[in-house]
């Protein structure tokens, strides 16, 4: 029996840091950018920084469900070859999809995510001439 993809406690600590960091910058992003109304209003009338540049791609991408979709890809692709740099993009895109209104796919990509981590773990290559 192959061992299964387990992060190790270093890499654990790293994920659990990049989700709680994905997450706390989406909630910013959406309560704090998005959805407030006065900095809504500048924007709207012309003020040209890096507020209103925040606002606009995060609309443009809450608007055709990026976040879930990449989450989802990318959990998908988790779930074929387990590893953990993949494993920490689905992470962060399922904390962004889950709070900035793409929950339905982001959903599904941490389902997946979890099953991830039942799947065998990747073999190491053997070195070339053995």
């Amino acid at each position: 029996m192959s061992p299964r993809f387990l992060p190790t406690a270093r890499q654990t600590n790293w994920l659990i840091a990049i989700g709680f960091l994905s997450v706390g910058y989406a909630l910013y992003l959406r309560y704090m950018i998005i959805e407030n109304v006065q900095a809504g209003l500048a924007c709207d009338a012309g003020m040209q920084t890096w507020l209103c540049l925040s606002r606009k791609v995060g609309l443009a991408l809450d608007e055709r469900g990026v976040f879930g979709w990449v989450a989802l890809a990318a959990a998908v692709l988790t779930l074929i070859q387990p590893n953990v740099v993949l494993f920490a993009f689905a992470l962060a895109a399922v904390g962004l999809g889950l709070v900035l209104h793409n929950a339905g796919l982001a959903g599904l990509a941490a389902a997946l995510l979890v099953l991830s981590l039942a799947r065998p773990a990747s073999e190491p290559e053997p070195p070339p001439g053995r």
